[in-house]
């Protein structure tokens, strides 16, 4: 639905040219800033606090058997567990809360509109503890995606999500096991989020969104959560060599899924998770990383979601190519992991990212990321890093300064004089000088000019995915169920099967009936494939082939 002016018929009497019918829905700001809504502290969920419980007081046992029997039957918490200074619980909730923006519906009818969810950064402690001026779901830069969001007619969410982890625990075992669990419990709550957002659609969409088409898009430590929720679906995954207290016994991992709960997020009874069961997905369909990381290489695998990222390639905290992630607030190396550099690159190989390849050149911000593919940069530890030719990639090239003082957020900025930038996070230290050393000429100008870019790299892409209208890649839905679709024969099959397709297949993959990959190809730049089957099994099978213009399953029967 297109943005409807309320002084249209006065326009064009006085014969002054109407500046949104040249305008794209989700691609330019359709809406002007008071004429989007905004909902702030919308409690999605709740759930037990790692910032203000006592895990060690003397009603722990008691309290957490209290809530788990209160979550089980649907109930309501009693206020003594929400305030921090009530002495008679030691476990105490948070109330999760998010701010909801979207155009306000005296100017937009639309009821189906693409979610953006916003993941902020912050180390996952509070802001100034976490040795910064950011760190909360009202940063400058929070507010100005979602708003920007919000006046291209999307339904923009920025997410709170649960902290806490002891960063000054004497143990590194300690310190590195809370953190990664925090971590966790950030992925639980977005999956939380994406549900009351689901929940909220299927009885009155109070916000009028597709809960089909949910973007997520995280920030610094959100990054991290972001790439996680998006490629962790095994339990297996938690039980890697770097996530063992002990990598002699790999029976014990850091995340204790009895006590935290499973990958879906659900926790179990008298555990320390009140998310119960549901039948409603926590599924979306991208994500976007800005100045994170993936844990693990290993957990994006084909089929994954569509990935963006823009990092800056000499960031010295979350490695650009491959490294170990560094921990802003002491400075200690914490988990070896994958940077954007690494991890785009790879999702292009696995076609996860084929749909990207088909935007055109002739935007700046497309030519921009292109242009920089192939190069060789130095960085702050003496050597060089060659940026990958990934869809999906934009790399920011900031000055080359000493190690742990290169940008990482050069979209963030701040006010100097408020009162958490005034904060000593060290000796003669306030959080705004620690800021600044990773952001030396931190400005709302800088800033709002990253945050353009931002907006004019992601959000092409975006419509591509979900073939919004006037995208750069959008076909129409009977044009393109046309070109996605593909034969198969002979079917049944027993030697050579042949895929034949409107348009080149980029991939193809083969499962069984127990969702076993049994033959896979990549890279592929023909109309017409030719699959050896003779070495299969009989019995059924579904192939999935994608074009450029999306992917598509048939069943395959080997006899």
């Amino acid at each position: 639905m297109k943005r409807t002016l309320r002084n249209s018929f006065l326009m064009l009497l006085a014969g002054i040219p109407m500046l949104a019918s040249s305008q794209t829905r989700y691609l330019d700001e359709v809406f002007e800033e008071n004429e989007i809504t905004i909902e702030s502290n919308v409690v999605y969920a709740n759930n037990i606090d790692f910032l203000t419980s006592n895990f060690s007081g003397a009603n722990t046992v008691t309290d957490i058997g209290t809530l788990s029997a209160i979550a089980g039957a649907g109930g309501t918490y009693p206020a003594a567990y929400f305030d921090p200074t009530d002495a008679s619980t030691s476990v105490k909730l948070k109330a999760i809360t998010m701010d909801v923006y979207y155009p306000s519906s005296e100017v937009d009818t639309e009821t189906s509109r693409p979610v953006i969810i916003y993941l902020h950064t912050g180390n996952f402690l509070p802001s100034p503890l976490n040795g910064s001026t950011t760190g909360t779901k009202t940063d400058s830069t929070a507010v100005a995606l979602c708003k920007g969001w919000a006046k291209r007619g999307y339904v923009a969410i920025s997410l709170d999500y649960r902290l806490g982890w002891n960063p000054i625990a004497p143990s590194v075992q300690v310190r590195r096991g809370t953190l990664l669990n925090a971590v966790y419990r950030a992925i639980h709550d977005l999956k939380a989020g994406i549900r009351y957002v689901r929940a909220g659609a299927a009885d009155t969409n109070p916000y009028g969104v597709d809960p089909e088409k949910v973007v997520v898009y995280g920030q610094g430590s959100g990054g991290y959560v972001a790439q996680a929720a998006a490629t962790l679906d095994k339990p297996a995954e938690l039980f890697l060599e770097k996530f063992l207290p002990n990598p002699f016994d790999p029976t014990v991992s850091y995340i204790d899924t009895l006590q935290v709960g499973t990958i879906a997020g659900f926790g179990f009874p008298n555990s320390l998770n009140l998310y119960r069961p549901s039948d409603i997905s926590a599924d979306f369909q991208v994500s976007i990383n800005a100045g994170g990381a993936l844990a693990d290489e290993s957990w994006l695998e084909a089929g994954d979601v569509p990935m963006m990222a823009i990092n800056c390639v000499r960031d010295d905290f979350a490695p650009f190519n491959e490294g170990t992630v560094i921990v802003p607030t002491t400075q200690e190396e914490v988990v070896e992991v994958q940077g954007a550099n690494f991890f785009i690159n790879k999702a292009n190989q696995l076609g996860n990212n084929a749909v990207f390849a088909s935007i055109p050149d002739g935007d700046p911000f497309t030519d921009a990321a292109r242009a920089l593919y192939g190069q060789t940069i130095e960085v702050s530890n003496g050597g060089t890093i060659t940026i990958n030719d990934a869809e999906g990639l934009f790399p920011l090239i900031r000055p080359l300064r000493p190690f742990l003082t290169n940008e990482s957020g050069p979209w963030e900025w701040w006010n100097p004089t408020a009162p958490t930038s005034l904060y000593e996070v060290a000796p003669g230290i306030t959080a705004h000088m620690a800021s600044l050393s990773s952001n030396p000429d931190m400005s709302p100008e800088k800033g709002m000019a990253y945050v353009d870019t931002i907006q004019g790299y992601i959000l092409p892409r975006i419509m591509c995915v979900f073939n919004l209208e006037g995208g750069p890649c959008f076909v129409g839905v009977n044009e393109k169920e046309e070109l996605t679709a593909f034969s198969v024969y002979p079917n049944p099959a027993n030697e050579i099967v042949t895929i034949s397709a409107k348009q080149n297949v980029t991939s193809y993959t083969v499962f069984d009936i127990t969702g076993k990959v049994v033959a896979t190809r990549r890279n592929i730049a023909t109309p017409t494939v030719r699959i050896d089957v003779d070495q299969m099994n009989a019995g059924v099978y579904l192939i999935a082939v994608e074009t450029a213009s999306g992917k598509t399953t048939q069943r395959l029967v080997i006899e």
